[in-house]
């Protein structure tokens, strides 16, 4: 297994650094031979080598089965000619991964950590699948003193691939999918909601329904733990992921893996790179931890992808938590914890 560590900025190097050692004991405990090779990206990449995705990076990215990324941005390079997410969206394009999957799930006896109430949250259990290479991040733009524009685009096709991962992985979750969109004022939500019909045939086990954004964003405060997957465009997806990670009490927590077809996946936390604590030892592993598993899982491991993610659950509920949790645990410690829980036997047998 090739994978190719892409620490970036900020925590990003702390928290990949410890994913990179859970994988490392998956290796042991899966009896596989392991390759991480690190290169640089975003805006350590621009210090290096004056662009934030060298064509060095790029070809190691290609070259592997999988890429783990840390995290990428910060105001260091707010003036550079080419911002660190730069790279980001174009290593998506690169690689043709159009699928953003983005687990959210409440971890049974943390409903405490929730801003909502406990019976509200407790039970939430959502899958977002985002549209990641079309719309108005992708678009033609202009930019002037006095106006600006932003176009979003999609074609049916587009639409047809990302609705099919949804239905798929609804298959194996509840049988529900919901599409949101804001098919009564844009057009290219009409030719979403045409296309996943069409699409929804093909999958007689599961219900489809829909929901305008601004009624998904109130639904997902009011009633969670009743959604499934969630199947949605780029922008609308970006905004509504990072909403459900707070109903679940932490961003740290959350992984995510970015797909396309046949080709290496991209698997990153869903946070950013605050570089207010970067440094520092405190930021939470998990999220990297969970998108290792993640990996694991889409690359042939999937009894070992369940054992990780049950061990970082097992570890935040022995009380192992960092400062977004709560806590008091360092990076390296919870880390620590996290890979402890994932090596004991009594879990094997439970995940």
């Amino acid at each position: 297994m090739r994978i190719a560590l892409l620490p970036g900025d900020g925590i990003g190097p702390e928290v990949t650094a410890e994913a990179a050692a859970a994988l490392r004991l998956a290796a042991e405990l899966g009896g596989f031979p392991l390759e991480l090779s690190e290169h640089p990206f975003g805006g350590a990449a621009i210090d290096a080598r004056g662009t934030p995705l060298p064509a060095e990076t790029l070809d190691a990215c290609r070259a592997a089965d999988a890429v783990l990324l840390g995290a990428v941005g910060g105001p260091a390079w707010d003036q550079a000619p080419a911002r660190p997410e730069a790279g980001l969206l174009g290593l998506r394009a690169a690689l043709g991964l159009y699928a953003n999957l983005r687990p959210a799930r409440l971890v049974p006896g943390l409903e405490a950590l929730s801003p909502l109430r406990a019976e509200l949250a407790r039970g939430t259990d959502i899958l977002v699948v985002r549209e990641l290479t079309g719309g108005l991040y992708f678009g033609a733009r202009e930019e002037g003193e006095a106006a600006a524009s932003d176009l979003c685009a999609y074609s049916a096709a587009e639409v047809e691939r990302v609705a099919r991962i949804a239905f798929a992985a609804a298959t194996r979750r509840r049988g529900r999918v919901t599409l949101v969109d804001k098919a009564n004022v844009l057009a290219t939500s009409r030719l979403w909601r045409r296309t996943v019909a069409r699409v929804a045939r093909d999958y007689p086990g599961v219900m489809l329904d829909h929901l305008y954004v601004d009624a998904a964003a109130m639904e997902l405060v009011r009633r969670p733990a009743s959604f499934d997957v969630i199947l949605t465009e780029n922008l609308f997806g970006d905004i509504l992921s990072d909403e459900l990670s707070a109903i679940i009490g932490s961003i740290g927590l959350l992984g995510s893996a970015s797909l396309g077809d046949g080709g290496p996946g991209l698997f990153e936390p869903i946070h950013g790179s605050a570089p207010d604590i970067a440094g520092r030892g405190i930021a939470n592993p998990a999220g990297a931890i969970a998108s290792a598993a993640m990996l694991l899982e889409t690359l042939g491991h999937p009894a070992l992808a369940r054992r990780l993610h049950a061990a970082i659950d097992a570890a935040v509920l022995a009380g192992c938590r960092t400062a977004d949790l709560g806590g008091g645990a360092t990076t390296a410690a919870m880390g620590a914890a996290i890979r402890a829980a994932f090596a004991d036997a009594t879990l094997e047998a439970a995940a």
